[in-house]
């Protein structure tokens, strides 16, 4: 029965499909992933096929290695049968994350490449900004969008990785905004501390007004 079965599942291919199919069998992969869906859902090729609209030649080619389907396709082929894929590093074991949707973006609204780390320096401002008037205005009005200045450096990211590790992702917004706060919080206690310990470097009363 189970022979009769694959014959008429080789119904409508060529003679090059049979011939390879029959060279099996087969490692897992790709084709025994299909089969796999296939088994998990009860369906013969031809079945397959009417789903995804392909024909039954395109699943076969699948199933014996010729071609492969599109990560979309595979996705929704996991979708269809109740699976979710996972990745595990061969280091340690651990599953690995696709990298997150909501990371930050620059200004044009285009991601950051994926390969570089991202630095907060503060808050955003312009390279054309002529003075320290101009550069404080400029980062009082970032501040207030909540608009953190990002910098990467690829010259430098092998050393800063060897000193503080690999980050696992790029940061969200909010995050990265969090990061520019917790400066001007830092920057602030500095300021205190120095004018603690050096009195006569605090302005003299007023003299904004004068």
């Amino acid at each position: 029965m189970d022979a009769e079965f694959d014959w008429m599942e080789m119904d409508g291919w060529t003679d090059a499909e049979v011939e390879y199919y029959l060279m099996g069998p087969f490692d897992g992969g790709i084709p025994g992933l299909v089969r796999r869906i296939r088994r998990i859902l009860n369906v013969s090729q031809r079945g397959l096929a009417a789903v995804l609209d392909v024909s039954q030649s395109v699943v076969a080619r699948w199933e014996t290695g010729r071609t492969s389907p599109r990560a979309d396709v595979i996705q929704g082929l996991l979708v269809l049968a109740g699976l979710r894929a996972s990745f595990h590093s061969d280091d340690s074991g651990e599953e690995v994350e696709p990298m997150r949707d909501d990371g930050a973006r620059d200004r044009a609204g285009r991601r950051f490449p994926a390969h570089v780390d991202l630095t907060v320096t503060g808050w955003w401002c312009p390279r054309s900004a002529e003075c320290t008037a101009d550069v404080l205005a400029w980062r009082t009005r970032s501040r207030a969008r909540r608009d953190p200045a990002i910098r990467f450096h690829t010259s430098l990211k092998r050393l800063y990785r060897l000193m503080y590790g690999t980050p696992d992702d790029h940061p969200a917004h909010h995050q990265l905004v969090a990061e520019a706060v917790h400066l001007d919080d830092r920057r602030e206690q500095r300021r205190r501390q120095i004018l603690a310990e050096q009195p006569w470097l605090r302005p003299p009363p007023g003299w904004l007004a004068a």
